[in-house]
């Protein structure tokens, strides 16, 4: 985990974010994980809405394209991201990518890592490493156009 990460977040956001297709790349890069897994997982959180919201039972909050959760705003702030940071949406990917770094550092390149953004309970986390893996395979086997591209539901 880069603890500099979010700091360069904060200043980036502040700088004016490139285009989001752009941060996922970006954000890919400086964290070391894959921009096609961060759009998918965009995708599946928020559906690239970088004003969602979920309000979950155990009263915490997902925020932002990336949705993210608010236990993860104490750790955050310390980098000068606070939850109105988290509707950016570039800074979102950023902060996702952090986040799915996070999960890779513990469980390795791997699957399990991609699941655990969303939980880290086996039944819950394999669950979700297969609709990231799903929504992978339905983009990739679209003909024409660009293959990382959501599909027109």
């Amino acid at each position: 985990m880069r603890g500099p990460c979010c700091i360069g977040l904060a200043l980036l956001a502040a700088a004016g974010a490139p285009a989001r297709a752009d941060c996922f790349e970006a954000a890919g890069v400086y964290h070391g994980v894959n921009p096609v897994i961060l759009r998918a997982i965009a995708w599946q959180e928020s559906r690239f809405r970088p004003d969602a919201v979920n309000r979950n039972a155990n009263q915490s909050v997902d925020m932002g394209l990336m949705q993210i959760n608010s236990i993860h705003l104490p750790e955050l702030k310390r980098y000068g991201v606070d939850a109105k940071t988290l509707y950016d949406g570039c800074a979102s990917i950023y902060v996702g990518a952090w986040h799915l770094r996070r999960k890779m550092n513990k469980y390795g390149n791997s699957w399990a890592a991609v699941g655990a953004y969303h939980s880290e309970t086996p039944a819950l986390r394999d669950g979700y490493a297969a609709s990231i893996v799903a929504i992978i395979r339905k983009w990739s086997a679209q003909p024409g156009g660009e293959q990382w591209r959501p599909p027109a539901d």
